[in-house]
């Protein structure tokens, strides 16, 4: 069955798509399409507080393009041997936190070592650092996107863990959205399943795949990628006929084609 991907091609991936192999596997037929575009802003902060590692107790990516920003601030061959011959080193000595596996991956890319890769939400990763974490500590640095949720720096700030952040992206729909969704209704008519990896995927899709499905809609098996993504989907008054039980390509194909049996 046919199965429509609401996401991102993977950061620097080359091959498959995890996703669309899983799927495969399982018998179904998935196709992605984009729905968020990036910028990138504040580098030059950036790469000032990357560089003065001693001013943190430590790191937190809660998403890819955030591990990626921290990628470009290395480009330049004088900085990227710097940081391999001792920055890296340095932030080594402290905690560096991260939702997911995707993100692990880019992290360990950069030479760092990850902590919480299982956690797979922000509110899990919240309870790990809060468990590891003095209220003493310098503040740990987390650059993120302009649509990050609150749930993270709410529960440290709470808790007394200091906490700096830095907006290194901006997210916005991308921009061939609701013609690339258009095209694929008319080619391929209306999926089996559509999955959704964030609320913003939720908020910039959702309203062309109502239009375009008709009545058809109430028959879509909606499969989400987790939690958070969920509760977006069903505010949205969808029925979500699956959640991942943790955001890797295999438990979300596992989860879709029990939906799809």
């Amino acid at each position: 069955m046919h199965v429509l991907l609401l996401k991102e091609p993977r950061e620097g991936g080359s091959g498959p798509d995890p996703y669309i192999k899983e799927l495969a596997s399982r018998g179904h037929k998935a196709t992605l399409i984009p729905v968020l575009s990036f910028t990138f802003v504040s580098l030059n902060t950036l790469s000032d507080k990357l560089f003065q590692p001693e001013q943190h107790g430590g790191l937190i990516f809660t998403s890819p393009r955030a591990v990626e920003a921290v990628r470009m601030c290395l480009e330049d061959d004088e900085r990227r041997e710097q940081w391999n011959n001792d920055i890296k080193d340095k932030w080594n000595a402290k905690s560096i936190y991260v939702v997911g596996k995707a993100t692990a991956a880019l992290v360990e890319n950069l030479g760092l070592v990850p902590l919480g890769e299982d956690t797979g939400t922000a509110d899990v990763l919240s309870r790990l650092i809060l468990e590891r974490e003095d209220t003493n500590i310098l503040p740990l640095f987390f650059p993120c996107g302009s649509i990050k949720r609150e749930v993270l720096p709410t529960a440290l700030r709470e808790n007394g863990v200091p906490l700096d952040t830095l907006m290194v992206y901006q997210t916005a729909q991308h921009p061939d959205l609701e013609k690339n969704l258009k095209n694929h209704f008319t080619e391929q008519g209306v999926p089996a399943s559509i999955a959704f990896f964030s609320p913003s995927g939720v908020k910039f899709c959702l309203e062309t795949v109502r239009r375009l499905s008709g009545e058809q809609l109430k028959q879509i098996k909606f499969a989400a990628i987790g939690p958070t993504t969920a509760d977006a989907m069903t505010a949205e008054g969808l029925s979500v006929s699956c959640s991942a039980d943790k955001p890797t390509a295999e438990h979300l194909a596992t989860g879709i084609a029990k939906a799809l049996q």
